[in-house]
């Protein structure tokens, strides 16, 4: 009996067979049977079989015919053996020299399978890559290929293992194998030299045959399920087999378009029945893939497979110099002195004149009129700006004039990568919102937000160029130093765009409520979703005619959707008002009784008005996974939460419970969180550090709205 048989199936590679069959009768150590497997006794390769026979008695061809693929020649391959261990070589690989000598040593009686080390050499003979052996040889199986490993022959007879038929075999034979040994042991040698072929694989190629993947999975797991594994190798098993079929659901292009959803929702089946007790998936993204694919998130798990596009248009909206001759003068201007009486103000990636930028413009002009201030906006948001805010349109030649000479430079994204941070000169963001989401460098494990978040080296260069970062509570200030790690100063001021909802007056609640159209005494309740990372446009998750219908004629609806989906406008019908084009979300907020929102960082801000908050969580789960996120919303709510429209309309319908003392509780602890450091002089304090070299420590609060003026809501407010 030799010691080795060695079993090669020749179809469609008789050009390379050769060579192949000369790797194997080249080896030093000589005790093997070499079984080419023909698919056609005329067929080119059984040509070149027939006359290594004549040459050499340990060649020994044997037939199995085309139309049972791979797994069937193997087969043939495997009942025509006689020696103790089984090696499998493609037609167009190499057995590497001295390979079969490695391999005798290292066996043992002992062992049921021996895993080898294998290089991939590309088919322009490029550099060769060698990929590493893992140390758990007890479910090496289901990712090594069959060729890279030494099987002993009466352990697969014992247990009757044959390659499955159909696509994938290599998974189903490793994974039926890892069920049933009991004895593996690693080679680390390099013993197979395989071609990577110029036309790639065919397994990677468009088409049905990846459902035979959900085949192979399910027929081991089904082998698993009737045999007692120890917990660890069971859960790995899994692990394993599952990366292998994610893998070929997030590629964009393997599964046709109109059958992908059908392979997400078998696999989600398959890994629902079978996850073994316990099993935890893996961090990272690919951990999210689990966890999606758990709970069969179909929408969310597509969005994996690309940038978001909505996201992907505000990035290029970023300022750039538009020609080189603009770049060219930028360079010349930076060899200018600083003007230190020259302030940028940008929002927004040049949205407009809105948030904190905006709000410290207006105090800058109140306490430091010697300083000039010009705001950067894109083109169609000149008309929008106040008459008498001094702007400069994003990519002109006096906008990049403006930011290489300005001492001071105040953002709440991020300017261009191309901005330098001159010495001298002062770089404030101040953020624009509460991070509930993840946010910079903590996106890098959520495919979804990564993918659109470009590079982090380059976020990271950006986050060095600054020296103030505004913060608006404690949560704000420990999670931006995670997210944007770097040598800036943090300024627990709180937010100045926010100041509006304590120096707000009755009247000026009124004004906004009567210029947004808001019914006299109606109650207005605002609806502001977040953007979704893996949708690509605005969709209300909750059909708000029917919500309407529900609660009641003395409602009526704000509609404000994300900035990212504005130029969507005319929404709104009816008792719908569509207020998402409004310049201002604190004039929305302050004209609104109650807010709806899911994630949105609005909750924050709107929390300083002390009225009522209800969180709609519809896909919290899928949310959090896609996102990720620094706390549990539900667990820390600003008030009531719904997860359902059902559930959502009875909080506001006849004797509902959006605003009752439960909920005054819940909102209560939120603020005392969340809105620690916004008191209305968030602004002032901003301008007195960072323009004036002041100390702003002394700055004495300004009363809430809330507490200057006793009512529980905007309608009432409108009425006094």
């Amino acid at each position: 009996m030799p010691r080795f048989s060695v079993i090669v199936p020749t179809f469609e590679v008789a050009g390379h067979l050769a060579r192949a069959l000369d790797s194997v009768l080249a080896q030093s150590f000589g005790d093997f049977e070499l079984i080419p497997v023909r698919d056609e006794p005329d067929s080119p390769a059984a040509a070149v079989a027939a006359a290594y026979a004549a040459r050499d008695s340990r060649v020994v061809p044997v037939h199995s015919p085309p139309s049972g693929g791979l797994s069937a020649a193997r087969n043939a391959g495997i009942a025509a053996a006689r020696g103790a261990y089984l090696l499998f070589l493609d037609g167009d690989d190499d057995l590497a020299p001295g390979a079969l000598d490695a391999l005798d040593a290292k066996l043992s009686a002992d062992v049921d399978v021996l895993y080898f080390g294998h290089q991939r050499v590309h088919w322009w003979e490029g550099e060769p890559s060698t990929p590493p052996l893992d140390k758990a040889p007890e479910v090496l199986g289901v990712h090594v290929p069959a060729w890279s490993a030494a099987y002993r022959r009466d352990f697969v007879a014992e247990h009757e293992l044959a390659f499955p038929e159909g696509y994938f075999t290599d998974a189903g034979w490793g994974g039926l194998v890892t069920v049933t040994a009991e004895r593996t042991a690693v080679l680390r040698t390099v013993c197979v030299r395989h071609r990577l072929r110029r036309q790639g694989s065919r397994l990677n190629a468009p088409g049905e045959h990846h459902f035979d993947l959900l085949d192979q999975a399910e027929r081991v797991l089904d082998l698993a399920s009737r045999r007692t594994l120890p917990a660890a190798r069971s859960k790995a098993l899994f692990g394993r087999l599952f990366s292998l079929v994610l893998k070929t659901a997030a590629h964009p292009d393997r599964v046709p378009p109109g059958r992908r959803r059908a392979f997400f929702r078998r696999a989600g089946k398959l890994y629902r029945r079978h996850r073994p007790a316990g099993f935890r998936a893996p961090a990272g993204s690919l951990g999210v893939q689990h966890r999606l694919l758990a709970a069969g998130a179909y929408s969310a798990f597509r969005a994996l497979r690309g940038t978001n596009r909505a996201v992907s248009g505000v990035l290029r909206r970023v300022p750039r110099g538009r020609t080189l001759r603009t770049r060219a003068r930028y360079a010349l201007q930076l060899r200018r002195p600083l003007d230190e009486n020259l302030a940028v103000y940008c929002a927004y990636w040049g949205r407009g004149y809105a948030c904190n930028p905006a709000a410290i413009h207006a105090k800058a002009r109140e306490l430091a009129p010697h300083i000039r201030s010009v705001f950067l906006v894109e083109p169609e948001a000149v008309d929008a700006l106040p008459k008498d805010v001094e702007h400069a349109v994003i990519g002109s030649r006096r906008a990049w004039e403006v930011l290489a000479r300005a001492k001071y430079l105040v953002n709440n994204a991020n300017f261009a990568d191309g901005v330098v941070k001159r010495p001298g000169s002062v770089h404030l963001q101040t953020q624009h919102g509460t991070p509930l989401k993840k946010m910079g460098v903590d996106q890098s494990t959520f495919p979804v937000v990564a993918a659109a978040t470009g590079s982090f080296t380059r976020l990271l260069a950006r986050v060095d160029r600054w020296d103030y970062n505004l913060s608006s509570n404690r949560h704000s200030t420990q999670m931006w130093e995670r997210a944007f790690p770097g040598g800036y100063e943090a300024l627990e001021y709180g937010y100045p765009r926010n100041d509006v909802y304590c120096t707000a007056t009755a009247e000026d609640v009124a004004r906004v409520r009567e210029r947004l159209g808001v019914p006299e005494g109606r109650t207005a309740l605002l609806y502001a979703p977040t953007h979704r990372d893996h949708s690509t446009g605005f969709e209300s998750r909750l059909d708000l005619e029917a919500f309407c219908e529900a609660i009641g004629e003395q409602f009526v609806v704000l509609l404000r959707a994300h900035y990212f989906y504005d130029e969507g406008r005319g929404r709104g019908s009816g008792r719908i008002i569509d207020v998402t084009g409004h310049r201002s979300s604190e004039d929305v907020c302050l004209a609104a009784d109650a807010l709806i929102t899911d994630y949105s960082s609005i909750m924050f801000d709107y929390a300083n008005l002390d009225r009522p908050v209800v969180v709609y969580a519809d896909d919290w789960e899928v949310y959090r996974e896609t996102r990720g996120v620094y706390f549990d919303v539900l667990e820390e709510p600003p008030g009531r939460v719904a997860r359902t429209p059902d559930e959502l309309a009875a909080l506001f319908a006849a004797c509902g419970s959006y605003a009752d003392p439960a909920a005054s509780a819940l909102r209560a602890r939120f603020r005392e969180r969340f809105c620690q450091f916004d008191d209305g002089r968030a602004a002032e304090r901003v301008v007195r550090r960072v323009l004036l070299g002041e100390s702003p420590e002394t700055i004495p609060p300004v009363l809430p709205l809330a507490e200057r003026v006793p009512a529980p809501a905007a309608s009432t407010l409108v009425r006094s």
